[in-house]
This record gives structure tokens, C-alpha cells and sequence, in this order.
């Protein structure tokens, strides 16, 4: 009897997509808050959840301590980080509105048709969430995150693209709270964002930009700490 051995590259592949699985799983918990913030994170036991070894939740935490999601503490494993702080949510939408506004208003300045292009297609990827949790509004997520470092990209400036890739904002944001109602707004918004930098206007790109970030900071989000 012949036994049949798999390649090397589709073992890799199978590899990674288990890994992948793991990652995405863990993340789901996190972001709904079935791990709940600053809760310890057990390795062995996720792994018998999932019924791997523990080397793909070893490597999603990983992943995941990279996004801010999960923090290694010496001698003790991983725990779930913090919710933001309030203080911590109004630096961080500080950085945001130093930083995005002027990227929108060079965008603006530097479009091309190439650009203009890329900004339709990802507007064309958006999609109002579908529930009040990571499964509804993981689409949603992933385009805010593409679309805001898009514009980044469109700037010129690869220090504004890296500085906002690294803040992970996107995830702590939607980490915070869930609500069907602020999808269509933020879809709104977006486009009213791509409509003022395809005008080849900075100062209208930058005010669509800065009163998106408003509205996101004071009437969506920052009452959750009231």
C-alpha cells in the first residue's frame, strides 16, 4: 500500500489557515468581550476549546498582542488589555485629529486618477453592520480601518500611514461599543469625506475629515463615559 504524502507547501497552507482560524476565534472573544478586559488568557484552555495544540494560540495571541489586544506579562501568560480609558480615548482622538485632517487635505492636493479609483473601490466595500456584535460589525471594522489608512497612504507621507497603522484606533474604537444605528452615519460620512478630496479642495478635505473625527469622539463614543 502506497501512503500518500502531502506536500510541503499545502501542509504550510493548512498551517496557516488553522492559525488564521484560531486568531480570527480569539479576536471574536475579545472584541464581544467573551474574554472580558484584563482578563488573564489561558493558552491550555483555549486549545482544548478549539482542540488544537497550543502552537496556533500561542502564535494568534501573538498576532493579537501586536494590535494591542492582548498584553505578555513576564513568568505569568497573556491577559486580555483594558478597555481605553477615558483619558487614554481623548489622546488618542487628539493624534487622530492632528494627524487625519491633514492627511486628507494633501490626499486632496495630490490625487491622481489611480487614487481616485482606490477611494470609490474601497467606498464600494462598506456595508452597515449587521448586528450588535464582532460578527455584524467585522466588516464594517475592516473597511474603517482600509478606508482611514487609505487616505494616509494617498498623503504621500509614509510616517502619517505608519504612525496611524500603529495606533490600531479602528479595533479600540468598535472594542468600546457596538451600535447598529452609527453604521449608516459612519458610511455617510465616508463618502462625504471622498466627495470633498476627489473635489481637489485640502480645506474641504480636511473639515469632512475633522468633523467625521468629531462626530465619531462627542456624539458616538465619548458618552459611554458619562
Amino acid at each position: 500500500m502506497t501512503e500518500t504524502v502531502e506536500p510541503p507547501d499545502r501542509r504550510l497552507l493548512r498551517r496557516q489557515m488553522l492559525a488564521d482560524d484560531v486568531y480570527e476565534a480569539i479576536k471574536t472573544m475579545l472584541m464581544d468581550h467573551a474574554i472580558r478586559p484584563g482578563a488573564r488568557i489561558s493558552i491550555d484552555g483555549l486549545a482544548r476549546d478549539f482542540q488544537v495544540s497550543s502552537t496556533p494560540v500561542r502564535e494568534a495571541l501573538a498576532r493579537l498582542e501586536s494590535e494591542g489586544l492582548a498584553d505578555k506579562e513576564p513568568l505569568k501568560g497573556y491577559r486580555a488589555t483594558p478597555l481605553l480609558t477615558l483619558a487614554e480615548f481623548d489622546d488618542l482622538y487628539r493624534f487622530r485629529r492632528l494627524l487625519e485632517p491633514w492627511a486628507a487635505g494633501r490626499a486632496a492636493e495630490r490625487l491622481d486618477d489611480a487614487g481616485r479609483e482606490c477611494l470609490h473601490a474601497e467606498l464600494a466595500t462598506a456595508v452597515e453592520p449587521t448586528s450588535v456584535d464582532y460578527a455584524g460589525y467585522k466588516s464594517l471594522t475592516a473597511h474603517d480601518n482600509r478606508f482611514h489608512t487609505l487616505i494616509a497612504r494617498l498623503s504621500g507621507s509614509e510616517q502619517v500611514r505608519l504612525a496611524f497603522e500603529r495606533t490600531h484606533c479602528h479595533l479600540h474604537i468598535f472594542r468600546l461599543h457596538y451600535d447598529r444605528d452609527t453604521g449608516p452615519e459612519v458610511l455617510v460620512e465616508h463618502r462625504q469625506i471622498v466627495e470633498a478630496i476627489t473635489s481637489g479642495v485640502p480645506a474641504a478635505a480636511e473639515a469632512a475629515m475633522n468633523q467625521h473625527l468629531e462626530n465619531s469622539m462627542t456624539h458616538r463614543l465619548r458618552k459611554i463615559y458619562e
